[in-house]
């Protein structure tokens, strides 16, 4: 049987290295503006390509509409990364950050929680978009 591919595997290995770095650190119950602060250094000292609260553009029937999304980040230009500092990772964040890679057309996000003791992540892929 063949194994389907992951998508962007060494970089999302990257990204979620440094939200453990992070958790390691400080680990849970701070608000999540610290992690995202920690996050941001901790990005940077690892040479990894981010923006921060970036803005992407949303789209409906393929069409730009006036309202756009802002990102915790952005890495690699390709990859939306979600930070929550909460109990638990609902379905309904789970929706939330799908229905942002359909509307921005991109392919993958990275949902990270750092609420719980131990660092809880999920990759969410966009089957509309291929590389």
């Amino acid at each position: 049987m063949h194994m389907a591919e992951i998508i962007l595997k060494e970089e999302s290995y990257n990204i979620i290295g440094a939200c453990m770095r992070v958790h390691a650190t400080l680990g849970s119950g701070f608000l999540e503006a610290v992690y995202q602060e920690a996050l941001e250094k901790e990005l940077t000292k690892s040479n990894l390509p981010y923006s921060r609260q970036y803005k992407l553009a949303l789209y409906y029937d393929g069409e730009k509409l006036k309202k756009y999304y802002v990102a915790d980040f952005l890495l690699y230009n390709s990859i939306i990364l979600e930070i929550k500092a909460i109990d638990y990772l609902s379905p309904k964040i789970n929706d939330q950050l799908r229905n942002y890679l359909k509307a921005t057309n991109s392919r993958l996000g990275l949902l990270v929680n750092f609420g719980k003791s131990s660092l809880e992540y999920r990759r969410l892929l966009n089957p509309k978009v291929s590389q």
